[in-house]
């Protein structure tokens, strides 16, 4: 079992204000400010008991914050107040603003509350960004 966790990195964290569109594989550390559930479709007394949920939440740390899109599971995780670990996250791009999401390929983490307070005066969701194509 040695050998196998010999290969494995610590993860690097980033900052919410360094995240830009289309990256992922990112590690953050992030306070949830708001969490709103804005879709929910299905039962979850029913035969298979799967219900889709979706939610927008607004989370960031001492740098900025951003939107995160919350599906299924995430929701109930991402609650206005929590400490998470986001692992393997990725910037989607929504009508032209930035939305961070974590995917099967990552995790979510509750960890201990933040010892910082979230820069709320600098949402990276906000800023609009366009795609222009260069031609020679």
């Amino acid at each position: 079992m040695a050998e196998a966790n010999a290969g494995l990195q610590k993860p690097e964290f980033i900052k919410v204000e360094q995240l830009r569109p289309g990256t992922y594989g990112h590690t953050l550390k992030v306070k949830v400010v708001n969490s709103k559930l804005v879709f929910q479709k299905g039962r979850s007394d029913g035969p298979q008991g799967r219900q889709m949920r979706l939610a927008e939440c607004l989370a960031g740390d001492e740098s900025a914050m951003i939107v995160f899109t919350a599906r299924g599971d995430q929701v109930d995780l991402m609650k206005t107040g929590a400490t998470v670990i986001l692992r393997n996250a990725k910037v989607d791009m929504f009508k032209g603003s930035m939305r961070l999401v974590v995917d099967r390929s990552g995790r979510i983490e509750p960890t201990e509350p933040a010892d910082f307070e979230v820069k709320e005066d600098n949402n990276l969701s906000l800023i609009e960004f366009e795609l222009i194509s260069v031609v020679d």
